[in-house]
Parts: structure tokens; sequence; C-alpha cells
């Protein structure tokens, strides 16, 4: 019988692999449908599909260190792999699964892309008024840590366990009643 926290590991490994899937699905679809540039309106001028190629981070920032940016993504994937084990909380697992799966959704088009092997520019598809140009795998990251963020405001620390407080900080309880 698996432990809980081996099947949060499982959660983790499986949310990625989701991601990973639906990232490249998408992708491969934008390419095979979408002309480069030639906006088609989903949602009037609310949600396009423009089709880019990505050779840098967010925002198309730091061009030039695309391999950089895929070993970056390595360390990121084996940290999180190697976390995993430690998960004790489905919140978390779920938030390292997306970033997990987005940053692998991202690299395997940085390794396999054109123009070069780790310089392939990453598949961008989803455009807002006002926003850059996205994909699955970034919407994935960016929720993900929102979720994160969220976890941590709520004391929730990656075992599961709520975080204590601190050393010389007292709590105060103030009974009404």
């Amino acid at each position: 019988m698996p432990t809980p926290r081996k099947g949060l590991m499982w959660l983790t490994l499986a949310v990625a692999a989701g991601v990973v899937i639906l990232d490249q699905l998408t992708k491969w679809m934008a390419v095979k449908w979408l002309n480069p540039f030639e906006p088609v309106e989903l949602i009037g001028p609310w949600l396009r599909l423009t089709l880019t190629r990505n050779p840098g981070a967010a925002f198309s920032l730091g061009a030039g260190y695309t391999v950089i940016f895929s070993l970056l993504a390595l360390g990121v994937i084996a940290v999180i792999i190697r976390s995993s084990r430690k998960i004790g909380s489905v919140g978390w697992a779920v938030a390292l699964g997306g970033i997990l799966g987005g940053a692998t959704g991202n690299l395997i088009d940085r390794i396999f892309r054109s123009p070069a092997v780790f310089r392939g520019h990453v598949v961008d598809f989803i455009q807002w008024p006002h926003f850059p140009v996205f994909n699955v795998a970034d919407m994935s990251i960016t929720c993900s840590a929102v979720l994160m963020v969220i976890l941590v405001l709520r004391g929730v620390q990656l075992s599961g366990q709520p975080i204590a407080p601190q050393d010389g900080v007292a709590e105060t309880r103030t009974d009404n009643g």
C-alpha cells in the first residue's frame, strides 16, 4: 500500500505529465493550423491565437541566453523531482506539478525545435489584449506560482504542516466572550 507522501509524489508527476501533454498538443495544433503573426480572433479582440516563436524567456527577454534558460529549466526540474518525495500537501503537489510540467513543456521546445538543439524557440500562441503572447506551459507556471503564494500566505509548508510561529514571537489570543 503506497504511503500518502508517495501518492502525492505521483500526483505531482501526473499533473506535470498532463501539463506537458496538453502543452505539446496545443503547440502542435498551433504550428499546424496558424500562420505566424496572422491573428485568429476567438472572442473578438479579447482572445486571439497568434503564432510566434520566442527565443528568450518571459516576454522574449534574454533572446541570446536560450542555452542558459535550458540549463536553468533542467535545474528546476531536478529540484522539483527531488523535492516531490517530501510533499505532504495536495496543494503543493499540484503547484509543483504545474511548474514541473510547464518547465518541461518549454524545455522540450528549446531542445527539439529550430534553430538548434538547446537553442530552440518556444512556440507561443495565446494572446490577450495588451499582454505578451504565451502558451499552456507559461499558464501552468504562472498559475502554480500563484498557488504557491497562496499556500505560503495560508501557512502551509511543503510537508503539509502549518508553519510554526517563529521563536520570540508570542501568539496573542483574545477571548471576547
